[in-house]
């Protein structure tokens, strides 16, 4: 009787940690802060390479809470807003040299342009929503896409306060000296003026060598 009351007695305790165990975890799982993070896009492999890069290691994986129903869980699903901006089309020029007259486009051409900038856009973050969802069954992330009109370098910094998030991540084109000096760097400019910490995320050896 005195080792069936032990083995009762071992059991019932083990039975006790393990259900405190669960109950902390899911009271840190519950209690976690919901991540905001933006990744500015363009048409460059270096920005597609900064998005999975922030797919894989910044999201927290669904291993453990995957079969509990997501409305038990809403603040567990971080927020990654996929931010693209279209730089304005100028409809007019000037010729280079003494005397020339300004050059206007016709609405016609203008409304070309605007069109294709948008099927070029639309298309751009169809392609990240597919790579984000690729990843939804393991990441517990909600992707949502913006397109901006303006300046790059200042979309992004306005965008990254506005939405308030909690980092702004960029790929690295890994311009040379001089064509940094002259057409500058989105990332460089984002870097000094976005108000959120910033993560600038170079393209590996190998991506850089098939590129």
């Amino acid at each position: 009787m005195e080792k069936t009351t032990a083995t009762t007695e071992t059991t019932t305790a083990t039975s006790a940690r393990t259900a405190s165990l669960q109950g902390q975890e899911k009271v840190a799982s519950t209690d976690r802060k919901k991540m905001k993070v933006m990744v500015a896009l363009d048409d460059s492999d270096s920005s597609f390479y900064a998005l999975t890069w922030a797919l894989d290691h910044l999201f927290t994986t669904s291993i453990g809470v995957a079969a509990a129903p997501a409305k038990e869980f809403p603040e567990e699903v971080d927020m990654l807003f996929l931010v693209h901006v279209q730089q304005p089309f100028h409809h007019y020029a000037y010729p280079v040299g003494p005397g020339g007259t300004a050059i206007y486009a016709t609405s016609s051409v203008v409304e070309s342009v605007r069109k294709a900038q948008e099927e070029i856009s639309t298309a751009l973050l169809s392609r990240a929503l597919e790579m984000c969802k690729a990843k939804a069954k393991a990441k517990l992330v909600k992707a949502e896409t913006l397109i901006l009109d303006g300046d790059p370098k200042d979309m992004i910094c306005q965008a990254s306060e506005q939405m308030n998030v909690d980092l702004l991540v960029l790929g690295s084109r890994g311009l040379g000296k001089i064509k940094r000096a002259f057409l500058g760097s989105v990332s460089d400019y984002c870097a000094h003026h976005a108000s959120c910490p910033i993560l600038i995320v170079k393209p590996s050896k190998e991506a850089a060598r098939v590129g």
